[in-house]
């Protein structure tokens, strides 16, 4: 025997990745890459539209929003995801899928939209109930599509700066009135000092009165000596 040890006893520690490894490692790899383009995605969208955020139509059934809300949130979840924002990206998530959960809240996003579709079919000289599946539609540049997302952007920022506007006002006036409620509480505390003060000294004038009443008395007694 020559000492040697045969192929079949010989071990490796970094055994050499079949094929299925490589595959397994670019995939993580993929998913990893996008992940974070999703995360980069959320953030570029725009934050008054939740079907931006979501991006589903605005058509979507509550389902399809929930089934997108959890396929999302799953997919760039903190514990998942490395990106650093990616916390923040969820919260955005989050936030917008509770904003189309809420009834009131999707009425009133539906209804801007639906305003600014009306505004787009205008000028487009077609009636407001011209519907998406319409031939004219789909042979736009820029698509209808595209067009009713700027529209809806640029209303709801207009809704928007109204309703900022709004609150700053209803502060300044809240301001005042605390203001004038503050001045009316000063003005009854210095008349209440006032009165005290008044209260506090009145035998000191009593006594005061007391003293030129008597004196006025002894000099009005006083004779008058005539000389000659």
């Amino acid at each position: 025997m020559s000492g040697e040890p045969s192929s079949s006893s010989v071990s490796t520690s970094h055994p050499a990745k079949d094929g299925s490894d490589i595959d397994k490692i670019l995939n993580r790899e993929a998913s990893a890459f996008q992940r974070e383009v999703e995360v980069e995605r959320i953030f570029k969208a725009f934050k008054l539209n939740a079907y931006d955020i979501l991006d589903v139509d605005e058509q979507a059934t509550a389902e399809e929003i929930k089934r997108k809300y959890r396929q999302l949130s799953l997919f760039i979840h903190p514990d998942k995801c490395s990106h650093p924002r990616a916390p923040e990206a969820f919260d955005i998530l989050k936030k917008a899928e509770s904003e189309l959960s809420d009834t009131a809240k999707r009425e009133e996003l539906d209804a801007v939209i639906n305003q600014a579709r009306i505004i787009i079919l205008k000028s487009l000289n077609l009636p407001s109930s011209t519907p998406s599946s319409d031939s004219r539609l789909h042979e736009l540049e820029p698509p209808f599509k595209a067009r009713l997302r700027a529209q809806s952007k640029q209303m709801l920022i207009d809704e928007e700066v109204r309703r900022r506007k709004a609150i700053k006002m209803n502060l300044a006036n809240e301001g005042l009135e605390a203001r004038k409620k503050d001045e009316e509480v000063a003005q009854r505390k210095r008349k209440a000092e006032d009165d005290k003060a008044w209260e506090d000294t009145r035998e000191q004038r009593v006594d005061s009165w007391r003293n030129f009443a008597t004196s006025s008395k002894k000099k009005k007694k006083t004779k008058v000596t005539i000389l000659g």
